[in-house]
């Protein structure tokens, strides 16, 4: 027997009252408490009137996701449901169970000019990078550990983005990257973002982020990097173009769902370098004391 969960998260959504419990409240566990999502009632709060339509945008993620380097699980599973009809008969309707990972693929290929869209792609992206290790090894991780997570797969992304602008003509990656601190933090570069966290010279701002600072531009990174492909993006100034426009509509998803803005986040008392030297040091002195 299933179970259905509902999980509000916040009180404030878009004008159209959207929240992460526009996705929290149709998902489903199944009896060995996996979750899922059916096609159906995604496809509503997506806003896709036309069932055809939303068919073609779930054929596109599964075709990702077969392209993706990923090991083949159950992204899509076909059941069929029983509903009422107008005139009180019973039908058969073709629906589907939908994987969190497909969910996200999902939302990457749906209509972009929808807010819930956004909204869903802020929403589906942040929780399945944290899939990429068991919601409960990352629940057990401390607040630091979760940094050093986060921060590893920004280092990632920054590095695949960075190639993939190389590739569309960008020269000056220290502007492309401010393009995007822009968009994001309304309108402050990398060395304003430095100097308003009160860094000590050459540390990394990054390094400086607690866990959702970082999320916030994780979700950026992967976000103008797929656009750069997907438009074949040419040119200095359109890359730039595009990464300031990214970064400005995750901050309008943080905004609408009523998160915290990046530049007011807490910054942790120590970097991620400082706390790499500290756990150094502790290593060499227990190595010591074992001789």
């Amino acid at each position: 027997m299933e179970k259905k969960k509902i999980n509000k998260i916040g009180n404030k959504g878009t004008n159209n009252q959207y929240t992460d419990t526009t996705f929290e409240s149709i998902k489903h566990f199944d009896e060995e408490g996996n979750e899922y999502w059916y096609a159906r009632e995604l496809q509503k709060a997506l806003e896709y009137k036309d069932w055809r339509n939303f068919k073609k945008v779930i054929d596109k993620a599964i075709l990702s996701a077969k392209n993706s380097i990923l090991d083949k699980e159950d992204w899509v599973v076909e059941v069929n449901k029983p509903i009422k009809t107008g005139k009180g008969k019973e039908e058969i309707i073709k629906d589907y169970k939908l994987s969190r990972y497909i969910c996200y693929l999902i939302v990457q290929n749906a209509d972009p000019s929808k807010e819930i869209v956004a909204l869903g792609q802020t929403y589906f992206a942040i929780q399945t990078r944290r899939q990429e290790i068991t919601e409960q090894e990352y629940d057990s991780l401390s607040e630091d550990e979760k940094r050093f997570y986060q921060r590893k797969l920004t280092k990632q992304g920054n590095y695949t983005l960075q190639k993939v602008a190389s590739s569309a003509g960008v020269k000056n990656m220290a502007e492309f990257h401010n393009a995007g601190y822009r968009g994001l933090y309304n309108g402050e570069t990398a060395d304003d973002i430095f100097k308003r966290k009160k860094l000590r010279y050459r540390e990394d701002i990054l390094d400086n982020m607690n866990e959702d600072e970082l999320v916030a531009n994780l979700f950026r990174i992967n976000q103008t990097k797929q656009r750069l492909i997907k438009d074949n993006v040419q040119g200095e100034n359109n890359a730039k173009d595009v990464h300031y426009e990214v970064g400005k509509k995750v901050r309008k998803a943080i905004q609408d769902i009523g998160g915290m803005m990046p530049e007011d986040m807490p910054t942790p008392k120590k970097s991620l370098k400082e706390l790499e030297r500290e756990k150094k040091k502790l290593e060499k002195k227990e190595q010591e004391q074992l001789k």
